[in-house]
């Protein structure tokens, strides 16, 4: 028998005030599968993910783990069963130096796996293991994103959650963080990404999902998807 989502949503829908954001949305992502998320602005992308997590009311739809309902379970619940996510703006603590953000984070996995240790972050994170003892603050925009995914892989997930990977980060630091994206994919754990360069998501994902006014348009297969461009880019927009 095949192996249970990881996490999935079935049939969710979220109302801001009047605004219905999602409307029936239902995704899975499996044991070590990558999945992109695509989507032009204020498509749901943020949302749904944040409705999977449970970090906003969903009205309507269920959430499973490993195949369990967690429809009404805090978020913590959820993550213990190895989910780490890197949110939109990274979330890192700008008063704590890199090593803190990391170690502060550190757990064994599922089964007590301690895969991502600090040592292999930084072996994986060049770049942070020079600025070991700086501030949060005072690292720039990709060392920041590299340390929010580093410290998400301190937990050692089964799963792992990209929001916005690469926004607003220099042409070679994007190029770094995809690189690592694809050291992680190597290394078995899942992902779902959102991030805007649609290529490049497909380019590191076994599927596509695309969302368009809060609902699912279209998805399959990255390289069908791929392969069928102008159909992708009329959702899409770009």
């Amino acid at each position: 028998m095949a192996a249970a989502p990881i996490i999935e949503g079935r049939g969710l829908h979220v109302y801001f005030v009047q605004s219905h954001v999602l409307q029936g949305v239902s995704i899975a992502v499996h044991p070590g599968e990558s999945v992109g998320l695509l989507g032009r602005n204020g498509m749901g992308k943020t949302t749904l993910i944040r409705a999977l997590l449970r970090l906003v009311p969903s009205t309507g739809g269920q959430v499973f783990v490993r195949g369990i309902d967690m429809s009404g379970q805090p978020t913590e619940r959820l993550v213990r069963h190895g989910i780490g996510y890197v949110p939109e703006g990274r979330g890192i603590f700008p008063n704590l130096s890199v090593r803190e953000n990391l170690v502060m984070a550190a757990r064994a996995g599922r089964g007590g796996r301690l895969d991502w240790t600090l040592q292999r972050v930084l072996e994986t994170f060049p770049r942070l293991a020079e600025r070991i003892d700086h501030g949060g603050n005072q690292l720039s925009g990709g060392e920041q994103q590299m340390l929010a995914i580093g410290r998400a892989l301190m937990t050692n997930p089964d799963l792992l959650i990209l929001d916005e990977a690469t926004e607003g980060l220099a042409p070679l630091v994007v190029a770094e963080i995809w690189r690592i994206i694809g050291v992680i994919r190597a290394s078995g754990i899942a992902s779902l990404i959102v991030d805007r360069n649609y290529r490049a998501v497909l380019a590191n994902c076994d599927r596509g999902v695309v969302l368009e006014k809060g609902r699912v348009v279209l998805e399959g297969a990255a390289g069908e998807l791929l392969a069928d461009e102008p159909r992708l880019l009329r959702h899409l927009g770009v």
